[in-house]
């Protein structure tokens, strides 16, 4: 998925986010759409999970959104939320653990570290580099959110269908952003298939 993946961390990705409104306001409040989603989806997968130590996961995921929710709400005087996109509903349609961990902690997370990039760049291009390091401590932790999840697939992945299931997974979940991404460009009249 590198070509899909390079072409969402470009730097039209916040004009596809935004709707190509790039105010401060506006790039604010698409990071706080995406921690609001996830970390809905996060806490609905603790409340159901297979097995204590997934709850666990999952629930600490959910609580680390919300603390990313809470840090880009504090920056917005006034907050509408929009509403969850294709990678959150597309992750509320599983129910395998390795799906959901391969899916929403190192599919979604690489998606995430690309959207981070790019609010860092938005941020010091402003310049503003009190908003820019927020996006750098999120993209820090997203990071570290993708290793955990590797880890527990490593503690499930039992044989080689088991791995192929959760790339399988991780693949959807990119698939499903790509194509949201595409057709919001070519809304805007945009290429989306240039890298910039």
């Amino acid at each position: 998925m590198q070509t899909e993946l390079d072409r969402i961390g470009s730097s039209k990705l916040l004009v596809a986010l935004t709707g190509a409104d790039l105010s401060t306001d506006a790039v604010l409040a698409v990071a706080a759409d995406s921690e609001a989603a996830a970390a809905s989806v996060f806490e609905d997968w603790a409340d159901d999970a297979e097995t204590a130590e997934l709850g666990a996961a999952y629930g600490e995921m959910a609580s680390a959104e919300q603390t990313h929710l809470d840090r880009v709400l504090a920056e917005l005087d006034e907050y509408e939320p929009a509403g969850r996109g294709a990678i959150h509903d597309h992750l509320r349609s599983l129910d395998d653990p390795i799906e959901r961990v391969a899916a929403g902690f190192v599919g979604r997370g690489l998606l995430a570290l690309r959207t981070h990039t790019q609010l860092v760049s938005f941020f010091v291009n402003e310049p503003d580099e009190r908003l820019a390091d927020l996006f750098r401590d999120l993209k820090t932790e997203t990071d570290a959110q993708i290793e955990r999840g590797v880890a527990l697939l490593d503690e499930r992945c039992a044989d080689e269908a088991d791995w192929e299931q959760a790339k399988s997974a991780a693949e959807a979940v990119i698939r499903a952003a790509y194509e949201e991404y595409v057709a919001a460009l070519e809304g805007l009249g945009i290429n989306p298939k240039s890298v910039c």
